[in-house]
């Protein structure tokens, strides 16, 4: 009999971009999960949409990818959007609404059972705005086996950006992944280029994670593992917009990491995904094809 695939359980937003283009599902573990299952991990996404047309459509897209919604609840909470504001370079800032469906995610005992045997747990600094989800992260944390992965993606989004949090959220993850910004803002470094490596070793002495990643756009990235760093030059490409290019990365690395790929490859992987993402529109573009992309 084959061998299951591995499990990894994305926890947080689900929502809606709201694009000059229209409107474009999204959230980082809706990004994530997307690419994990596009690159043949089983995922599960814990979260929360409400009781509306918005909602019904998310958990619609998540059945057509051939995705679980079985651990998304609906609620009498509104579905979660963002207006995307996109500049002249492609970037992306975000306008976030407030107390809605994800502010209140559930961990009920069908996700506990299934967290019993799952090999990695991916949750991000936004969700954890609320006192609701910061217990039940805890909780899941507290179920996965102790060398499933446990992978914090830092995403700072003012005013959601708080310090202290993500410090504690840091000292439960074994994997760190940060931007070049959010790296010199939690280690109290510089932003500046080729101050990458000395902000990962300063996060690794106050955090101990055992692989800390750091994202510098354009430029490539960064992974730091038992005292040995890499670096992985950027390729360019003509992008269209950035959003979900970050998450595809995640999602390559962590994909990467469960197959017990060597380090140079899984970075070199996960920028390849994420230059391939920026040249698309959205953060979910159809996959044409399962080789790499170097």
């Amino acid at each position: 009999m084959a061998e299951r695939p591995a499990t990894a359980i994305c926890f947080g937003e689900v929502l809606w971009d709201f694009l000059p283009d229209g409107l474009h599902a999204g959230g980082a573990p809706f990004n994530v999960a997307y690419h994990l299952h596009a690159q043949g991990v089983r995922v599960l996404v814990a979260s929360a949409v409400g009781d509306d047309t918005l909602g019904e459509e998310l958990l619609r897209r998540l059945d057509d990818w051939g995705i679980s919604t079985a651990h998304i609840a609906r609620t009498a909470r509104r579905t979660g959007f963002v207006r995307a504001l996109i500049g002249s370079s492609g970037d992306a800032r975000y306008e976030i609404a407030r107390k809605v469906a994800w502010d209140q995610i559930a961990i009920k005992a069908p996700l506990l059972r299934e967290a019993r045997n799952a090999r990695a747990v991916i949750f991000g600094s936004l969700a954890q705005r609320t006192r609701e989800n910061r217990t039940a992260l805890a909780t899941l944390l507290d179920a996965v086996p102790d060398n499933a992965l446990r992978v914090f993606d830092v995403n700072f989004r003012p005013p959601h950006d708080d310090l202290k949090l993500a410090a504690k959220l840091a000292a439960r993850a074994n994997v760190l992944k940060l931007n070049h910004e959010e790296a010199a803002r939690l280690a109290g470094g510089s932003e500046k280029s080729g101050h990458e490596e000395r902000n990962a070793r300063e996060l690794f002495h106050h955090f101990g994670c055992e692989r800390i990643v750091v994202t510098a756009g354009a430029r490539g990235a960064g992974l730091l593992r038992d005292g040995r760093w890499l670096w992985e030059k950027g390729r360019r490409v003509q992008v269209l917009d950035t959003i979900g290019a970050g998450d595809s990365f995640l999602a390559t690395l962590v994909a990467h990491l469960l197959r017990g790929s060597d380090d140079r490859t899984t970075l070199r992987e996960s920028c390849r995904t994420g230059e391939w993402v920026a040249t698309q529109r959205g953060a979910t573009p159809a996959y044409k094809r399962t080789t790499s992309r170097h």
